[in-house]
């Protein structure tokens, strides 16, 4: 409540009873997850997001006739919190799986007619599944194919609880497994740039361990592909929002937090601008140098830690044509700057030609590059890529750019990354930045927003939801 009688409406308004009171600051897929946590257990939650909408780093923006997603997301089947969240808001059916893993993969140095290779599984159990397509993969020599399986069952040796495995890099990991720098580029960073934002030799073994062994090492269905056929708007804004006001969330867009402190009783203070809300318990999900600026004293031990957490680029470019140039819904690229390509024409609303998106993950020399500059690199690309292009008139280009997209997966960052509970009681972290156990992931993010409300709801003495809790846990 606000210090004296609030204003019809602010808020401070908060209903009064004799249930509990919880705020969470940050609307991300990490703030939105804690707060139906919350409040699917009986506590009132008031949400507070900066931004004009909900879904963090994961939304999409009008451009003309085009809605346009600032990056391209996708998830994989292994990620059961994701598609727990999917579910939870009513959106599972517009963003569906591919019904078994199929990635084609372009080389554009191969001769023409032989540019195309595919990673796809069978209906095999692990490691079989993916081992006609291994066999067969064109664009690794036999020699290589070979040297890839027992690589892959030392990767699925290793023991993701060994905290050794953080402090080295993947990439010498590779090679002292006897992977070529070929074999490297045509199939550990075709994959791991894509989820961890890193190059192999830039990349935590733990975390790229962890990728490997439960995206393709765990289940033979766990690597199938899923992305939305819809704007993500749709999800993360209009059904999220939907499905907060269902569970009773009051929640609040274009306001900031300025300071969280403790109160009086054991319950907390958040202060926006004109107004102090008070709660029993606070869930911090946003970003680390912002948590970092709003914990207050002594929550954590070492709060300089989260400031060395480094940030890791995404790039997207954007073309429009004036006709269809790709007839596959995505692709991965090799020989070519290119990574992997994406046809968003439906799910942008666009009526004619093509629209794809290229996501360029890892993109430290490029993400500050001008728009002209990327036109002249990659337009000759795709004709490189995909010769339909080559007669096709371009009737946009444009890029976003997410300068801070992820945190870095370097070695060491495990040692930094915090846990939901601080050392202050009733105060509780969410990020993908956490200590979930996997990279910087929508995956992530949902999995770190169960962990802290699922502490937050321990401490309040409340049961926990089974069918979110049926997730399992982050460490």
């Amino acid at each position: 409540m606000t210090d004296g009688t609030p204003p019809q409406g602010s808020l401070a308004d908060i209903p009064s009873g004799s249930g509990k009171d919880a705020v969470v600051v940050g609307g991300g897929l990490a703030g939105i997850t804690a707060a139906l946590a919350l409040a699917d257990a009986g506590v009132r939650v008031t949400l507070i997001e900066g931004r004009p909408r909900l879904g963090g780093l994961a939304f999409s923006f009008q451009r003309g006739d085009l809605v346009v997603d600032n990056g391209q997301h996708v998830y994989l089947r292994c990620c059961t919190a994701y598609r727990w969240f999917l579910d939870r808001i009513e959106g599972t059916a517009l963003a569906p799986l591919q019904d078994r893993l199929d990635v084609p993969v372009i080389d554009v140095e191969r001769p023409e007619g032989r540019r195309l290779g595919r990673l796809r599984r069978d209906a095999l159990p692990v490691p079989l599944h993916l081992g006609r397509s291994l066999a067969t993969y064109p664009h690794l020599s036999l020699a290589d194919r070979a040297k890839v399986g027992r690589t892959a069952l030392a990767l699925q040796g290793l023991d993701l609880a060994d905290p050794a495995l953080d402090t080295q890099d993947f990439g010498s990991w590779l090679t002292a497994h006897g992977q070529s720098a070929r074999a490297v580029e045509a199939l550990w960073d075709l994959v791991g740039v894509a989820t961890l934002n890193a190059v192999a030799g830039d990349a935590s073994l733990g975390l790229a361990a962890m990728v490997f062994k439960t995206g393709l090492l765990s289940d033979p269905g766990a690597a199938d592909i899923g992305w939305a056929h819809v704007p993500l708007g749709d999800l993360h804004d209009r059904l999220a929002r939907k499905a907060l006001d269902s569970a009773g969330v009051r929640t609040e867009v274009r306001t900031r937090v300025t300071s969280i402190s403790p109160a009086k009783n054991g319950r907390w203070s958040v202060q926006v601008p004109g107004e102090t809300l008070r709660a029993d318990t606070v869930v911090l999900a946003v970003a680390q140098r912002e948590a970092h600026d709003l914990l207050p004293e002594g929550a954590l031990d070492a709060p300089e830690r989260l400031l060395e957490i480094g940030t890791a680029p995404i790039l997207n470019v954007h073309v429009v044509y004036d006709r269809q140039v790709l007839t596959r819904p995505f692709f991965a690229a090799l020989g070519t700057p290119v990574q992997w390509v994406f046809d968003r024409t439906a799910a942008s609303g666009l009526r004619g030609g093509q629209y794809l998106a290229l996501s360029q993950s890892a993109a430290q020399d490029e993400i500050d590059a001008p728009v002209a500059a990327l036109r002249e690199r990659y337009l000759p690309e795709l004709e490189r890529l995909l010769p339909r292009t080559r007669g096709a008139q371009v009737k946009d280009f444009f890029v976003t750019r997410e300068r801070t997209a992820t945190f870095a997966p370097t070695p060491g960052v495990g040692r930094l990354r915090p846990g939901a509970r601080t050392k202050a009681p009733g105060l509780y972290l969410a990020g993908a930045w956490t200590a979930t156990g996997w990279p910087a992931t929508m995956e992530s993010a949902v999995r770190s927003g169960v962990s802290a409300a699922g502490a937050a709801l321990s401490a309040l003495g409340r049961s926990r939801p089974s069918h979110l809790f049926d997730v399992e846990e982050a460490a």
